[in-house]
C-alpha cells in the first residue's frame, strides 16, 4: 500500500473507532483523576487504543480474518463469539449509544424543552442518514476516509488547541471522591472497556480487510502489512485525541457550574465548548459529535450486516443493514444513561473472553501450539467471567472469587488465561500444532 492508501484506510478506521464513548469518557476520567491523570489516561489508552490496535492486527493473520482464525478453537465458538460481539457492539449497545450521544450533545443544548418526541425525531433522521451511507459499503473508505474524517479532525483539533491555551496555567482538579486513587492505572484501564473499541476492532477488521482488498491487495502478507500500517495511524490519532480531551477535563475550571444529573463527560464537553468559543463552540461540538457518531454507527452497521450476510447469504446485505438500523433506532430511544448502564454487565463478561482470544491468537501465531492451548483457557475465562459478573452485580455472593489474583482490579482473568494456556499446551503437547493461513 502506498502512503495515500494507508491514510485513506487509517482515517476510515480512526473515524469508525472515534465515536460516542471516545468523546465522553476521556474528559470525565481526566476530571475525576486529579493528580493521578497521567496514570489513569495511560490505562485508558491501553484498553482504548492498545488493545484495539492489537485486535485489528490479529484480525489479519489469516486471510479469512477472525472468522477463520477462531475456528482453531472450535467452529461453533467462531460463529458464537462473533455473533455476540457483532450484536453487542452493533444494534444492542454501541450503535444506539452513538445516536443518543449525538442527540445529547448536538441537539439538546439548542432545545428549550427536550422530550422523548424530539429524541425520536432526531434518531429517525440520524439512522436514515446512517443507512443511506451504509447501503454502499464499497464506497465506505472513500466516503469516510477522504471526506468525513478530515472534517472531523479539523473541528476537534480547533477545539483542543484553543482549550489548551485557555487552560494551560490551570492546576489539575482535586481527586473526585468516587475515583479509586489507590489504583489509578487500573481505573483508567477498566474505563477503557466502556469505549467497546477492543471488541469493535474485531468487527471492524472485516471492513478494513475488504477495503484493502478493493485496492488490489489480496495475499496474506499484503493484508497484514496494510492493516498494521493503517491501524498504527488510527492509533496515533486516537492517543492524541484521548490524551487531549482527558487533559482538558483535568484542567478545566467549572467555577460555580453544577453537573447535576447530567452525564459528566457530556457536561464537560458542552461547558468547555461554550467557554472556548461561546455559542459557536457549542455548535462546533455538535458538528464534532455528529460526525464522530455518524461514522462509527455507519461502520458498525456495515460490519454487522456484512457478517450476518456471510452467515445467511439468502438474506441480502441490504436487508440486514435495514434490520439492524431499525433495532438500533428502537433501543436508542431508551436514552444515553440507560444504554450505558445496560451495557456494563455484558461488557464485563465479553471483554475478558474477547481479549483472551486475541492474546492467544497472536501468541500462538508466533509460538506454534496445540488446539487445547486455546480451548482450555478460553473455556476457563468464559466460566470465570460469568461468575465474576454475577458476584459483582450482587445477584449471588461468591466470596471465594475475591481471593483470586488481580480480582480487585477486575483483571482476574489474566492469570487464569496464562495457567489455562500452560495446562492446554501440556495436555496437547504431542498433538498437531496450529498453523494460520
Amino acid at each position: 500500500m502506498n502512503t495515500k492508501q494507508v491514510f485513506i484506510v487509517g482515517f476510515m478506521l480512526f473515524a469508525m473507532f472515534f465515536g460516542a464513548g471516545n468523546l465522553i469518557f476521556p474528559p470525565a476520567l481526566g476530571f475525576e483523576a486529579g493528580d493521578h491523570f497521567w496514570l489513569a489516561i495511560l490505562g485508558f489508552a491501553l484498553t482504548g487504543v492498545g488493545l484495539p490496535l492489537l485486535s485489528m492486527i490479529v484480525g489479519s493473520i489469516s486471510e479469512g480474518g477472525y472468522r477463520e482464525s477462531l475456528k482453531h478453537i472450535h467452529p461453533f465458538f467462531s460463529i458464537g463469539l462473533l455473533m455476540v460481539i457483532y450484536l453487542t457492539i452493533g444494534p444492542f449497545f454501541a450503535i444506539p449509544r452513538t445516536a443518543t450521544t449525538a442527540y445529547e450533545m448536538g441537539i439538546v443544548p439548542f432545545l428549550s424543552s427536550p422530550s422523548d418526541i424530539t429524541l425520536f425525531l432526531f434518531t429517525i433522521g440520524f439512522f436514515a442518514l446512517v443507512l443511506w451511507i451504509a447501503l454502499s459499503p464499497a464506497d465506505l473508505s472513500d466516503t469516510i476516509g477522504k471526506f468525513l474524517t478530515p472534517t472531523l479532525l479539523v473541528t476537534i483539533i480547533a477545539l483542543i488547541v484553543r482549550a489548551f491555551f485557555l487552560y494551560f496555567s490551570n492546576e489539575p482538579q482535586m481527586v473526585h471522591p468516587t475515583f479509586n486513587a489507590d489504583a489509578p492505572f487500573a481505573t483508567g484501564f477498566l474505563e477503557g472497556y466502556l469505549t467497546m473499541d477492543a471488541i469493535a476492532a474485531i468487527a471492524f477488521s472485516i471492513v478494513v480487510l475488504n477495503s484493502i482488498r478493493s485496492m488490489g491487495f489480496n495475499n496474506r502478507r499484503e493484508l497484514l502489512v496494510g492493516t498494521t500500517k493503517s491501524a498504527f495511524l488510527a492509533a496515533a490519532l486516537l492517543v492524541f485525541i484521548y490524551g487531549s480531551l482527558g487533559w482538558i477535563g483535568n484542567r478545566v475550571d467549572l467555577g460555580a457550574a453544577d453537573v447535576g444529573n447530567q452525564n459528566l463527560g457530556t457536561f464537560l464537553l458542552l461547558f468547555v465548548s461554550n467557554e472556548v468559543f461561546g455559542g459557536l463552540g457549542v455548535f462546533l461540538l455538535g458538528v464534532i459529535v455528529f460526525l464522530a457518531c455518524l461514522t462509527t454507527a455507519t461502520g458498525l452497521i456495515v460490519s454487522v450486516a456484512e457478517y450476518f450476510n456471510s452467515l445467511f447469504p439468502k438474506a441480502s446485505y441490504k436487508s440486514f443493514a435495514g434490520l439492524f438500523t431499525f433495532i438500533s433506532l428502537v433501543l436508542a430511544n431508551q436514552g444515553l444513561d440507560q444504554v450505558i448502564q445496560t451495557s456494563v454487565p455484558v461488557l464485563s463478561i465479553l471483554y475478558p473472553i474477547a481479549m483472551t482470544t486475541v492474546f492467544l491468537l497472536v501468541f500462538t501465531f508466533f509460538v506454534p501450539s496445540p488446539g487445547a492451548s486455546l480451548r482450555v483457557p478460553v473455556f476457563a475465562v468464559t466460566v470465570l467471567s460469568f461468575l465474576a459478573m454475577i458476584h459483582r452485580s450482587g445477584w449471588m455472593a461468591m466470596d471465594w472469587l475475591e481471593s483470586l489474583p488481580l480480582f480487585a482490579s477486575q483483571l482476574e482473568w489474566i492469570p487464569v488465561m496464562v495457567i489455562g494456556y500452560v495446562i492446554g499446551f501440556l495436555f496437547g503437547f504431542n498433538r498437531e500444532k496450529i498453523r494460520y493461513s
